[in-house]
């Protein structure tokens, strides 16, 4: 058997062979491999570095007494950087776990899963996968951007081996205390002991008094290195200061105001140390500039496909219409790129081919994580010339009186390099000029798709993008190839450092995983041949239909329209969807079933499983990418859902042994933004306008007492060790610890349908409690923010106040009972609550989130599909959507009534004609004519129906569309008597007074006439 330590020694040989020099780990705690200064100081500035090295990896909040599978607050980290990136790193990674930890790639199931990382602590980000092993994530793989705020280059990569997890793996046991650790000792044997007493230490024991005091001796000693610039010692002092704030953090004992100061000091620190360490080494000339690249082994390692010169020979070209092929091969994007990619590709080969002579059939465009493929059926050999004519001179400016050809026109001719007897005249902009006729040779079609495939490729973007090696491109992550045919021919591109070729890239696991294409018609033949489904609509179908078929084997179903979603991110994680049915103890049916589900969705990406009556059965469906070894794959999801299921527990069991009344008063730790308190003074604010807005509402005694009662105990589940690991769980956990407290059920109700809707589309509150916590906490969530200038900018949105948005106006639609309650009565309540704790919250910022509000809603119609038209009737009645939404319902109840559009075409005229402003109100005694004595006659028994809606008042307001059509046509509106014109007018405007208030009358009838 392979032991712990064997494999340690093994890692470190395969990398020091290739180039790695090996250090030791640091000798203070660190929090992660990347903590080191062996890769946190040295992948900035431009010196080459390759290090491999060991890193026991402390982190407190981990800490589970040695009871948790594969949960540990001590664990061991591999750690590698390679500076620059050097090409194929996920092939070195994928070698790595072959030679050195004897695993079978062919039989177990290893994928990359979309990570965006960020340690905001140091200034960090990059972009890379979550590397997991039949289901476990077992590597952080990075290609790490920025470190303490400066863009590194070149880029480094960096591999995190998670060690305990490779080995329960590859030795196949299901606790780290099994684990044989070396020759007839277990892991347990050797760490049980330390993993149990510091669990105890951390959690029971440690000393907040004495922490306190070293957390504050720490960063006062890191800044004075600092001053003195010393890099190396400081960022000791800063990693001390961040364990002694992480013990801290693990008993509990860090308030909102000193959470938000001890990060913004280590940040600060961390950030001054990095900058102070390029500053060195740049003193110091840097050295490893100078220093002789260490030799490299070349091993099994894929380097990706690269052209054949001999494919540069395009001497004899077909003349006939030839397919276009094109592949863009990357390492593996994520999902939803997947979807943006095979779109980006599509559009720019449509718009580029409309701009091109090239004739062509149809345009094929698919795609997989690893490779964008499209098809240009019949695209022709060559251009045909074609004839343009290039603008002169106006023709006056061009001929004299005689008609003789002036200067100007002589210099354009001479320009041209024609004789003025040859030019010509034409229209341009509707006047007429001077023009000559100019040929434009047809290019050859190898010119055309070069340039084309070149914008295809350079124009690829995603939401987050990164560099690599490339000089040039950046991208979601790295592009490593490209195959570009036309018929059997290589089509001559460069893009940066990428040339194409006729070499595509097949599963990581192939026996040959470079293959040749001979011709455009066969690249996707080639692909599919080899087992890859490049078709997101059938690997859809497919996943769907294994799914399907694994869960009745064992007499169940996958809600295969109730996880639409999930179904649609596995598709675009795979290439080659192969389902596996693994189980799990039925033992943890006994946890609430969105603890169960949330870990399958969000963590491991798994189906769940139901019974006939929809009940969740000890079953799920995996995917893994193309065949492997079912059984052993199996086992591994299983270890992975069975570790997690643990981890619930624990956190379930531990969370309801905590009174409410504390959990409550645990939400005054967590931060919500520094200048607006903790969580618990918005919870506070919650309630409190939640309490205001019922006041306009009326409930009866059950309701307002519910509503006292959940607004008591508002967000108390936030801290809650369940919440604080899967946060999406906010409000379900509410709900159920409530439940299982003895709280009332419509209370446990209210608590959990005020996270709701979640996102658009999603369910809203049922009960009028349960919507006024959901709309109070909406409402001082965007009140809020645009106090403190927070509002969304272009695709930023940190605080998501586009959902808050699009919360409140779901809210206020769906629930009738609440039509009363307007945006701005919200927001104002909001506003004086955030007054009353002495946040400044001006008039403008009041206004501003109005705005925002509403035109949330407008978008939300439009999105709906509600004509533009009907969205512009009722957009003045936005700050109240459900009367907004009471009017478009009233609108198609009665638009199809033949007295309908004639009654709005009438009133609209009149929103033409009376100024803004204009009372309604007139002096009867003015009016003489017949017109309008017969019109005030209708008027004065017209009923006031500002306050009904519509279809009350089409009735009434119908018997005037005939006398308002005799007063138009008979009578002088402004007349020049002004006393007349008064009356007049106000007639008019009594019309438009009683009619539904809020309508847009003049939108509503250009809406009717489409």
């Amino acid at each position: 058997m392979l032991t712990v330590q064997d494999a340690l020694i093994r890692l470190q040989k395969f990398w020091t062979d290739r180039g790695c020099m090996v250090v030791q780990p640091f000798n203070t705690e660190v929090g992660a491999g990347t903590m080191n200064p062996a890769t946190v100081m040295r992948v900035l500035g431009p010196e080459p570095w390759r290090v491999a090295y060991a890193e026991p990896s402390v982190r407190p909040d981990d800490s589970r007494y040695g009871e948790n599978p594969n949960r540990l607050q001590t664990h061991t980290q591999f750690q590698v950087i390679l500076k620059p990136e050097p090409g194929n790193p996920q092939e070195l990674y994928l070698e790595s776990l072959r030679e050195a930890f004897e695993i079978d790639l062919e039989a177990h199931d290893v994928r990359f899963v979309e990570d965006n990382w960020a340690q905001p602590a140091i200034g960090a980000w990059g972009l890379g996968w979550e590397v997991w092993l039949d289901g476990m994530e077992v590597t952080q793989f990075t290609y790490m951007q920025q470190v303490s705020g400066l863009n590194l280059e070149p880029v480094s990569v960096e591999l995190t081996y998670g060690i305990e997890r490779i080995m329960m793996a590859q030795q196949g046991v299901t606790h780290f205390k099994d684990m044989q650790y070396a020759p007839g000792i277990t892991y347990g044997e050797v760490f049980g002991q330390v993993e149990y007493e510091m669990s105890r230490y951390y959690l029971d024991d440690a000393d907040v008094g004495a922490n306190q005091d070293l957390f504050e001796h720490y960063t006062t000693e890191a800044q004075r290195l600092i001053d003195a610039r010393l890099p190396v010692p400081a960022w000791t002092y800063v990693l001390k200061s961040s364990h002694a704030f992480n013990v801290l953090d693990s008993r509990g004992a860090i308030s909102t105001t000193e959470r938000a100061k001890s990060f913004s000091l280590m940040r600060r620190l961390a950030r001054d140390v990095g900058r102070l360490w390029v500053e060195r080494r740049a003193e110091l000339d840097f050295p490893l500039m100078k220093s002789e690249p260490a030799k490299i082994q070349v091993g099994s390692a894929v380097l990706p496909p690269r052209p054949d010169e001999a494919d540069d020979d395009h001497a004899a070209l077909p003349t006939d219409a030839q397919d276009l092929a094109l592949e863009v091969g990357v390492e593996e994007l994520p999902p939803h790129v997947v979807v943006q990619a095979i779109e980006q590709v599509r559009t720019a080969l449509v718009d580029g081919l409309a701009g091109a002579r090239l004739t062509h059939g149809d345009i094929e465009v698919v795609g997989t994580p690893r490779r964008i493929v499209a098809t240009v059926r019949d695209l022709s050999a060559h251009e045909p010339d074609a004839q343009t004519l290039r603008k002169g001179p106006k023709v006056e400016a061009a001929f004299d009186a005689d008609g003789n050809p002036t200067k100007a026109c002589q210099g354009f001719a001479r320009g041209q390099k024609v004789d003025p007897a040859d030019l010509v005249r034409a229209q341009f902009d509707g006047a007429e000029h001077v023009a000559v006729r100019v040929t434009q040779e047809g290019r050859g079609v190898l010119e055309v798709a070069s340039e084309l495939i070149s914008g295809v490729v350079t124009g690829l973007r995603a939401d987050k993008n990164m560099r690599w090696s490339d000089p040039k491109l950046t991208y979601s992550r790295p592009i490593r190839w490209l195959v570009a045919l036309w018929g059997e021919i290589v089509v001559p591109v460069e893009v940066s450092s990428l040339r194409a070729g006729r070499t595509t890239y097949v599963h990581r696991t192939a026996a040959a995983p470079l293959v040749g294409v001979a011709a455009a018609r066969d690249l996707r033949n080639t692909l599919e041949t080899h087992g890859l489904v490049l078709d997101p609509a059938v690997r859809r179908e497919q996943v769907v239909e294994q799914a399907t078929a694994l869960a009745a084997t064992v007499d169940g179903s996958v809600d295969v329209e109730g996880e639409s979603a999930l179904v649609d991110e596995i598709t675009n994680l795979v290439e080659q969807p192969h389902g596996i049915l693994g189980s799990f103890g039925p033992k943890y049916l006994e946890l609430p079933e969105q603890i169960l589900t949330t870990v399958m969705r969000k963590h491991q990406r798994y189906l769940p499983v139901r019974d006939a009556s929809g009940a969740l059965m000890p079953y799920f469906v995996t995917m893994a990418n193309g065949d492997c070894d079912d059984d052993l794959v199996r086992a591994g999801n299983e270890s992975v859902l069975r570790a997690r299921y643990e981890d619930a527990a624990f956190f379930y069991d531990a969370d309801l042994l905590v009174p409410l009344a504390d959990l409550r008063a645990g939400i005054s730790r967590l931060t919500f933004e520094d200048r607006l308190g903790s969580m618990a003074d918005r919870a506070d604010r919650i309630r409190d306008v939640a309490t205001t807005l019922a006041g306009d509402l009326g409930l009866d005694g059950d309701e307002k007492a519910t509503l006292a009662r959940a607004g008591e105990l508002a967000k108390f589940d936030l801290s809650s060790q369940m919440v604080v690991e899967l946060s999406s769980l906010a409000g379900t956990m509410a709900r159920e610890y409530a439940a299982r407290a003895g709280e009332p059920k419509p209370v446990a109700q209210a608590l959990w349908e005020m996270e709701l809707p979640r996102q658009a589309g999603d369910a809203v509150p049922e009960s009028r409690p349960g919507a006024l916590l959901a709309l109070a906490d909406r409402f001082d969530l965007l009140m809020a923010m645009f106090a403190l200038g927070a509002k969304p900018t272009g695709s930023s949105d940190p605080f998501a106040l586009r959902r808050a948005a699009l919360g409140v106006v779901s809210i206020l639609r769906a629930q009738p009972t609440l039509a009363s309650l307007t945006v701005d009565r919200g927001l104002e309540a909001a506003a004086d609550r955030l007054r009353q704790q002495g946040v400044e919250v001006s008039d403008d910022a009041v206004e501003t989130a109005t705005e925002f509000v509403t035109g949330r809603f407008g978008q939300a119609l439009r999105d709906e599909g509600v004509a533009v038209g009907l969205v512009s009737a009722v957009q003045s009645l936005a700050t109240a959507p459900g009367q907004a939404e009471q009017a478009l319902a009233d609108i198609d109840t009665v638009r199809r009534r033949d007295d309908f559009a004639p009654t709005v075409e009438a009133v609209q005229r009149i929103t033409r004609i009376v100024p803004a402003g204009t009372p309604g109100s007139y002096d009867a005694g003015r009016l003489t004519e017949p017109a309008e004595v017969a019109l005030h006659e209708k008027v004065a028994v017209l009923p006031d129906h500002a306050a009904d809606g519509i279809p009350a008042w089409v009735g009434d307001a119908s018997q005037l569309v005939a006398p308002l059509t005799v007063f138009f046509d008979d009578v002088l509106v402004m007349a020049e008597d002004t006393d007349v014109r008064a009356a007049r007018l106000g007639l008019l405007q009594t019309i438009v007074d009683r009619a539904p208030a809020g309508i847009d009358w003049k939108a509503l009838d250009s809406a009717l006439a489409v």
